[in-house]
């Protein structure tokens, strides 16, 4: 009787030592894929990121929103030209120089406007620079891999109970890494959604940046905009933290703990990657 029972049990134990194996072997493939990937996705400029969508932005910049920003411009300066008169009491103490100093507010007003897409791009291709060298010193392996050698005879000389809670844990876990990898996936595209959308209106705000009342808009989309372009060093940065952290981990002596242990590494890394966001604007002051 005790042979059949032994039997029956080695029996299981192998059926779930495959299953674990199994599900282990797989279980990182997604999320490593993304992770390896964040580097690579955020050192890119928008150009280069998709060159169909940056296309098709730049135009409805350069045709539709910029007439719009002509207009607000035209706004903005006249307002500007009527308080510069009533600050000089209605002209009665009106000089040559404030004509000077509005025509030329009105010039670099012009020259900033004409030239919008250009200043964009270049906060990108500085951002581009800064992420692209902090990748190349900080950004370490990434890969998980939990099926070492000699896995399967440490699983083997667990207990039936043991083995039937790991094969369970392992699938939680595994179901559970796919949701991280997408997440990750969307985080790092919508930031570039983020972008686009943000630089297909940048006429209108800098149209309002030599306003003396209304410049506060224009100074705010910059500091968004640099916030949006530095968040790429800050991903960078929870990446780097995030391979530290799981090249450190020690699998042989204790499996599930080192299952669980990953899968909080990476819910932290989700976290850190969708605080980034507030965390540049904090930084730069944008609202």
């Amino acid at each position: 009787m005790d042979f059949i029972w032994n039997s029956i049990t080695d029996w299981l134990k192998e059926v779930l030592v495959s299953g674990i194996v199994s599900n282990l072997s797989g279980m990182f493939d997604s999320t490593n894929e993304q992770i390896g990937q964040i580097a690579g996705q955020v050192g890119l400029t928008p150009q280069a990121w998709n060159s169909g969508i940056f296309n098709m932005i730049q135009n409805l910049s350069n045709n539709v929103i910029l007439p719009i920003a002509g207009i607000i411009l035209a706004l903005v300066m006249t307002m500007e030209f009527i308080r510069i008169i009533m600050d000089k009491n209605n002209m009665h103490d009106f000089d040559t120089w404030s004509i000077l100093m509005w025509v030329f507010k009105t010039a670099c007003a012009i020259l900033i406007v004409s030239n919008t897409w250009n200043i964009v791009m270049a906060v990108f291709d500085v951002s581009q620079t800064v992420v692209n060298n902090a990748a190349g010193i900080i950004v370490g392996n990434t890969d998980i891999e939990l099926v070492t050698e000699g896995l399967e005879e440490t699983l083997m000389a667990m207990e039936l109970s043991s083995l039937i809670g790991l094969w369970f844990q392992s699938m939680i876990v595994g179901v559970t890494m796919h949701i991280l990898s997408i997440i990750i996936m969307l985080i790092c595209f919508g930031r570039m959604i983020e972008i686009y959308l943000v630089t297909s209106v940048a006429p209108i705000p800098m149209s309002t940046m030599m306003n003396h009342e209304w410049s506060q808009m224009g100074q705010n989309y910059l500091r968004s905009l640099f916030a949006l372009a530095f968040q790429g060093f800050l991903i960078i940065v929870c990446v780097a933290i995030y391979a530290v952290l799981v090249q450190n981990m020690v699998v042989e002596s204790d499996i599930s703990m080192a299952i669980w242990t990953v899968m909080g590494y990476t819910v932290l890394l989700c976290f850190t990657l969708f605080k980034t966001s507030s965390l540049a604007k904090s930084v730069f002051n944008a609202h």
